[in-house]
């Protein structure tokens, strides 16, 4: 009886070498190498001259430059590769937030002084110097872009809803190519338009809050026709072909079933169409005005809103010049907060209505 180890056992039987071990950095070794590049570079800028600009561009490139150069050393080319372009990306995000957080910032220093219980009480009916409020303006905002939001959704939503279900040919390429050009048109461009409207009906004196309405909701339509096709075009097929094979009409698959499915996604369309409108101050300087006191027909009268009230009050100060300031930078808060609590609603709405699809 041979001994000899048979040649499959053999084969399989592993051979023994050398284990190649790749060497990696500590966790937080990238990030102790940008932050030494950045140091470098402050004190590089404080020889140099120093000044804000100076010290992030040379922070920015020694630090990137660090991690890399640490990175190629120990990991290798491709790793460096890796972290070069993340360094660069990150990068990028920050000089993005820079803005944003001196506006906050900006805003946040001059407006809390005026934040206060007077500002949202009182109009500016006789007062020429300190006190008032906005009162009048916050309330004639909020009912103009109310008035916006009935012209627009309705328009939009139907508009969308012809594009997706209905339309076909050159009908709806043409829908769909004059809805892109209105997207893109300044602002300006829709004031003039209701103004040129309601003269043409009501004579060049007019000056109503639906006026300003109309042109809020000629910059919302757009808004709301591509957000709302796009949600559409998501609502799987399947749940309008099983609709049909029960023998239910198209018009009510799309109402029991498209739009329930889509109601979410709708929701949240709408309330950033909303949110891009609110801060409007062109169409608005043009068709509604400015008045001191309250008026709350839009039907009947100049009314005012906040971005007019911002703009008078930072261009035209009286003798408390300090005073006007305070109140426009408080009013540019105050929208900057209603831009953010409609941005909030949205995701709540698109976080709850969400048609739920687990058990």
């Amino acid at each position: 009886m041979s001994t000899d180890t048979p040649t499959a056992l053999r084969s399989s039987t592993p051979t023994q070498g050398p284990v190649r071990v790749e060497r990696r950095l500590p966790r937080f070794a990238p990030l102790g190498a940008y932050l030494a590049g950045l140091a470098v570079g402050a004190l590089l800028s404080a020889l140099t001259g120093f000044s804000v600009t100076s010290t992030l561009i040379y922070g920015v490139v020694l630090g990137t430059l660090a991690v890399y150069v640490l990175t190629r050393t120990v990991e290798g080319r491709r790793k460096a590769a890796d972290r070069l372009v993340t360094a660069l990306v990150t990068t990028a995000f920050g000089i993005a937030m820079i803005p944003l957080v001196s506006l906050v910032y900006t805003v946040l220093d001059n407006g809390l002084p005026r934040f206060d219980a007077q500002f949202f009480t009182n109009s500016m009916y006789r007062v020429v110097g300190e006190g008032g409020g906005a009162y009048h303006a916050i309330l004639g905002t909020l009912i103009i872009t109310a008035l916006a939001t009935l012209i627009s959704v309705p328009i939009g939503l139907m508009t969308s809803i012809y594009l997706v279900e209905y339309g076909s040919g050159r009908l709806k390429r043409a829908i769909t190519f004059f809805v892109d050009v209105m997207t893109g048109i300044p602002s300006i461009v829709a004031g003039l338009f209701a103004f040129a409207l309601f003269t043409l009906l009501f004579g060049n004196q007019v000056r109503i809050g639906v006026m300003g309405a109309v042109a809020l909701s000629v910059l919302m339509i757009p808004v709301v026709v591509r957000s709302s096709e796009e949600v559409l075009k998501l609502v799987p097929n399947e749940l309008r072909e099983a609709s049909y094979a029960l023998g239910v009409p198209k018009w009510r698959t799309v109402v029991k079933v498209v739009l329930p499915t889509a109601i979410a996604g709708l929701g949240t369309g709408v309330t950033l169409a909303v949110a891009r409108v609110v801060g409007e101050t062109a169409p608005l300087l043009i068709t509604v005005g400015l008045i001191t006191g309250t008026n709350l027909n839009p039907f009947d009268g100049r009314m005012a809103t906040l971005p007019v009230f911002a703009y008078y009050q930072l261009t035209q100060p009286g003798t408390a010049t300090q005073a006007f300031l305070d109140r426009a930078w408080t009013a540019a808060l105050v929208l900057i907060i209603l831009v953010m609590a409609l941005n909030i609603v949205a995701r709540l709405i698109s976080r709850f209505f969400a048609p739920k699809t687990g058990r």
